[in-house]
Order: C-alpha cells, then structure tokens, then sequence
C-alpha cells in the first residue's frame, strides 16, 4: 500500500479526527465532576488491549430545528464494542458525556440496540456505562423510539444473558427504565443520578427543593428505593465491583458459572461456626459471621447491603463452586421478612435460578413483620414474591435451619414441600406454628389469667414449649428436614450435599408463563 496516497491520507484524517474529539479539554470538563471519561471507563472495565470498538464513525442524523442544529460529531455521543473480563467475551456500551450530554438519538439509540443484540446472538454479558443527559430534544419521536427498542432488547435479553448497569452520571426521564430492566445496577456515591422526574419539575409541581442527590442519589437508590443493589465512593471501585461480580456469573442461560478453587487448604470441620448462634433465642446476632465461616475464605459478595437489610443477599463460593446465599439477618427487625425484603430476596433466587447458579438458605425467622403499615401497603401480596421465586426455581435449593423457623414464613423460606432438595437443622433450630412466647399466651390464656404469678407461668410454659414442641428433633423424626446437623461440619455437609445435585433436573407443567404476583 502507497501511504502515501490519496485514500490513505483520508484515512489518518479520520483517525485524527476522532481522537482531536476526545480532547483533554473535555477530560477535564469530566474530572472536575469527580468523573471519569467514556474512554478512560472503558480502559478501567476491561482487561488491558482487550477492547474492540465498532461504529466510532457512524455521524448523528442531521436534524436543524428552531432547537437547534445537533453538534457533528463522530459515534454520536456513544461508544460501543467488545472485549475480555477476567478472559471472557463482554459486551458493552458507554454513553459520552462531553459529546451533546450523551443525549440519546436515533443513531445514538442503534448504536446501543445494534450492540445488545450481539451480546444475545454471542451468548455473552453486556455492561451498559449511563452518562446521559437523556432523550435528545432535537430529534423528538426518533428519541423515544430508539428508547422503546433498547428497552424492547431488554426484555429479550432477560434471563438469557446477564444485563449489568452502571450509572456514572445521570440518567433520567425514559431513561432509568433501561436499568431497572437489567439485572443489576451499580452506582458511584456523590456523582451519579437516577430519576423519572427531576429537581426542576419537582421545584415546579411540587415547590419542593431538592438537590439531584437527595432526589435520585446512589444513597437513596441503594438504601431507600432498592432500585439500585451497589454502590461504592469512586468511579475506579465501581468498575472494579462490576468486573468481581462478572466471575461469579456464567456468560449466558445454557452454561453454569466458572469454577474458581481457593488455593488454601479449608478445613472440614470449625468449630467456631458453634459459638455464633447465642443461647439466648432472643438475642441477635450477625448472619454473616455464619455465611463467612461456611464458604471459601473471602468469597462473600454481597448485594443490595443497603437496602432491606433484615434479609442478606449475595454470591460466595463453596469448594470453587458459585452459589447464591439466601439469610435472614437477625440483627436487624429480628431478622422478620417484610414487604422490601421479600422483593429482595424473590429477585436475587430469579436471578440465581435463571443463571444456573445453586441456592443456600439460611433460615432464622420468626415470620412476618406485623403492623397496619405492612398489611395497607400489601404485605400479603409482596410476601407472596418470595414464596413463588423459591417454589418456581428448579436450580438446588438447600436450607440450614439455624434457630427461628416459625409459621408462614417457615414455610416460604424453601421449607421440604415447596421444592426444597436438602432441609438441614442446627440443633439450636426451634421449628413450630408460631414463637413460644405467642402460642403460650393462646393455649394458656385462662391458666395464665387465674395464675397468682402468672410471669413465673409463663416461662415455665415457654420452656416446655421450646422442649417439646419447637425442637428440630420432631420435624427430623417426621421428615420434614433431612438431618440435624453439627454446626461445626456444615460446610462439609453443604459441599457434598450440592455435589449430589449435580444433576438434578425437574420437569414442569407446560406454559407460557405463571402470574407472579407483581
């Protein structure tokens, strides 16, 4: 080839053309913001020189209005390709801020649905990198249109390949709905924004003044809403959040999740995992000291610690092996469900069960939070969520039963009759209809109301109620939980109990779909 030929020219000026775009000037618009560039994101996400750019020279549709001409700019304020994680094919998106506000537009918008629909036919994980400033006013329909079509990918995508979203900036208006509809959503405190409506239209509809942070910050949508599940301090811990959540995941639906072995020797039997359950049924404790000593040393990776935080969601390994852990957190209401943590807990076992990935149940619950607040805002209904992921998801399902197992929520916590494979007890495991202190005070009302010293009674009553009713030993003897088990072999018991399920398989009515009660 003649470089120095015409079409050759042509070339290096378009390659110079595209890089004067990404001006240090532009850079620097970004890290005053605490933020980092499209670029620099990507360099970050991706193992080193592992990342393919396609359409970096596709221009905007050329639309002038009375808004105004759009900028001409190459990619159209979005930067889309493919790469290598820790060594596996990724898919991804990154919307540029310095080019129009990273505005969405009908090119902007088949850039990302070009790119979703790769990840699908691939078989492979997409990241999308949100930093816009929403639908591009200039181009009115075509906006949301493109919108309609990203979210249509979505939807496609669910539960076939893993959708992960990271937010870097704002994203509002029709834009938060791509998120919601992925899998999991990462945010940096401080610098990036979800919202429907913003401050302006708040301060307008509303007179309310509130900051974008208080409005739709990465505190807010972690902790209040849920409708974010990670968040960390800088854009650098996001990034790398992202890429150890990805180890923990298969690429798609059709294959299981890779096996990573701890190079340290773990024994077989701990007897610390004895001393983390107190005597005293009502004193708390913390669940992740259990979770901790059960799998592989420093594997716990925790979702959505923020919000609803009386149950524990996360992902471990046990032997190599990923599996997706399932706690209720005495430490916090006592470790009861409610409406948040049922939602929690229903959409991390869909999650698990749609990627192949095995599920540990850790069950202390005294049942469901009572109260006017709970029953009026649909206790009932949202209860119902969890109940329905446990009995509809086929992936191995085991439970250790490790104190409070009470009522209904004894049941919904993957009890033996709604599906599940392995029920273990720990001896301190008080299984009944109902808590001591509750079912005493109905049997023995009139004993109770006659008694001189009805206080002494009624421990009395409660003891023999733990004794003789509320015991693992009676649930053991009828079958309803398979064995019960020294805490100090757990893990053990845990390791060879999911290699027996290997293989399990279950057949399922033929449908379209069930009804969920969303």
């Amino acid at each position: 080839m003649d470089t120095n030929g015409k079409l050759f020219k042509k070339f290096l000026e378009r390659e110079n053309k595209i890089s004067d775009q990404f001006s240090s000037e532009n850079a620097k618009k970004q890290h005053a913001k605490g933020k980092l560039t499209a670029r620099e994101r990507i360099d970050l996400l991706f193992d080193k020189d592992t990342f393919e750019e396609i359409d970096a020279f596709v221009t905007p549709a050329t639309i002038t209005s009375k808004f105004g001409k759009i900028t001409e700019s190459y990619g159209d304020g979005v930067i889309v390709g493919h790469g290598k994680i820790s060594g596996r094919l990724v898919f991804n998106y990154a919307q540029d801020f310095t080019v129009m506000g990273g505005s969405l537009g009908t090119v902007h918008a088949q850039k990302i649905a070009k790119i979703q629909k790769m990840a699908l036919k691939m078989g492979a994980p997409i990241i999308g990198l949100i930093d816009s400033g929403g639908a591009r006013i200039q181009e009115g329909i075509a906006s949301l249109a493109g919108y309609a079509t990203i979210f249509k990918n979505n939807i496609n995508s669910s539960g076939v390949i893993p959708q992960i979203s990271v937010i870097m900036g704002p994203a509002a208006g029709g834009a938060v709905y791509s998120p919601a509809l992925t899998d999991f959503i990462f945010m940096t405190n401080k610098t990036s924004y979800m919202f429907v409506t913003g401050p302006s239209v708040v301060k307008e509809v509303l007179n309310e003044d509130v900051t974008d942070d208080e409005l739709g910050g990465a505190m807010v949508h972690c902790k209040k809403s849920g409708v974010a599940q990670m968040m960390f301090e800088d854009e650098e811990q996001t990034l790398q959040g992202v890429r150890k959540l990805l180890t923990y995941m298969p690429s798609n639906n059709m294959e299981n999740p890779p096996v990573i072995l701890n190079p340290d020797e773990i024994p077989e039997f701990n007897e610390k995992v004895r001393d983390i359950v107190p005597d005293d049924p009502n004193k708390p404790y913390d669940v992740k000291e259990v979770i901790n000593q059960i799998v592989d040393p420093n594997t716990f990776y925790e979702t959505s610690e923020n919000f609803a935080q009386n149950i524990v969601v996360g992902f471990a390994r046990l032997n190599g092996n990923t599996i997706g852990i399932v706690a209720n957190q005495p430490k916090v209401l006592a470790g009861t469900i409610d409406i948040n943590s049922s939602i929690k807990g229903a959409r991390f076992i869909r999650f698990c069960d749609a990627f192949n990935i095995p599920l540990l149940t850790l069950e202390d619950v005294p049942g469901f939070l009572p109260g006017v607040d709970q029953e009026h805002m649909g206790i009932i209904r949202n209860g119902a969520k969890m109940l329905y992921a446990y009995t509809e998801a086929n992936v191995p399902k085991i439970t250790v039963i490790l104190r409070k197992s009470y009522g209904g929520a004894y049941i919904v916590m993957n009890s033996k009759n709604i599906g599940g494979d392995f029920n273990f007890a720990w001896p301190t495991a008080e299984i009944a209809v109902m808590g001591p202190d509750g079912a005493v005070a109905i049997i023995y009302k009139r004993d109770l109301a006659a008694s001189d010293d009805p206080v002494t009674l009624k421990k009395e009553l409660v003891k023999t109620y733990r004794d003789e009713i509320a015991n693992p030993y009676i649930a053991d003897e009828k079958g309803y939980i398979d064995e019960v088990i020294d805490p100090a072999i757990t893990r053990k018991k845990l390791i060879v109990a999911f290699e027996a399920l290997q293989n399990k398989h279950v057949a399922t009515p033929a449908k379209k779909h069930g009804n969920i009660p969303l």
